[in-house]
């Protein structure tokens, strides 16, 4: 009897001791499992985190390309309502063509539009056009649509990034390269509200022939009125870098001010057509 008693005993206490180990393991099971979680949840906190930083990266890599500042970034976001709302209306290409721009003062303007690429037509949106900006081509000679089909090339040559949305030539024709409601590779810092024109000339001077000056002259007007502008707001591409550009316009001051009052009695001209229409 004594040994069966104790034999119970003895078997109660490795089934107690089974128990304890049964419970023991489970609870480092829920332990191990707990901490397993944690640091998922850790590793995921730091690759959401890296992603961040990847994308901030990336963000402000393709603003210094672009020529972006700091303070244009927060003037556009202070003004993004207003200026979003300008766009949506006065882009000059949402409504009527060519035949209709003439109608309102334009030359007449040859929309060849360049494909879409990293390099020349970016297609970043432009939120408020604040200016216009002349420029000189830099290539004696040279005609508007031979600009023009430079920089459609870059697409596929890499060499450099820049372009502009209109180009006036030799004969006074226009060519229109980008919508005004995306910016071009032009002005430096000013390319996120500024629309740029770049004009040919026949000689090293970089003065523009009659031709030229005329269209540029009607086209810059055209412009100031489709967005609220005045000749105040036309300016070369020195005013924003010092650069010689355009040429003869930055060495003859007087002929940067005879041009600017040409476009300022242009917009008086261009806004009586709109009294008449």
């Amino acid at each position: 009897m004594q040994k069966h008693i104790n034999k119970k005993k003895k078997t109660d206490t490795r089934t107690g001791k089974t128990a304890v180990k049964k419970k023991n393991s489970r609870s480092k099971r829920r332990k191990s499992s707990r901490v397993r979680q944690r640091n998922q949840r850790i590793l995921m906190s730091l690759m959401l985190l890296v992603i961040i930083v990847l994308i901030g990266w990336i963000i402000i890599n393709r603003a210094s390309e672009n020529g972006w500042s700091i303070g244009d970034f927060l003037h556009n976001s202070d003004t993004m309502v207003s200026d979003g709302e300008q766009s949506g209306t006065d882009n000059a290409d949402s409504s009527g063509g060519p035949e209709q721009w003439q109608k309102e003062g334009a030359p007449y303007i040859d929309v060849e539009l360049l494909t879409p690429n990293e390099y020349s037509r970016p297609q970043i949106p432009i939120e408020s056009v604040q200016y216009i900006a002349i420029h000189y081509t830099a290539n004696p000679g040279a005609t508007a649509i031979a600009n023009r089909n430079y920089f459609e090339n870059l697409a596929t040559t890499h060499d450099t990034k820049v372009s502009s949305h209109f180009v006036v030539g030799l004969d006074g024709e226009v060519v229109q390269c980008i919508p005004t409601s995306e910016m071009s590779y032009a002005t430096n810092s000013r390319n996120v509200d500024t629309l740029s024109i770049e004009c040919c000339h026949p000689d090293e001077t970089g003065k523009f022939n009659e031709a030229t000056y005329d269209s540029a002259v009607k086209l810059s007007a055209w412009l100031c009125v489709r967005f609220g502008l005045t000749s105040e707001n036309v300016i070369r591409h020195y005013d924003v870098t010092g650069k010689n550009c355009p040429k003869y316009y930055v060495e003859n001051p007087d002929a940067w001010i005879q041009m600017k009052s040409d476009i300022a009695a242009q917009i008086d001209v261009d806004y009586g057509l709109q009294d008449v229409q």
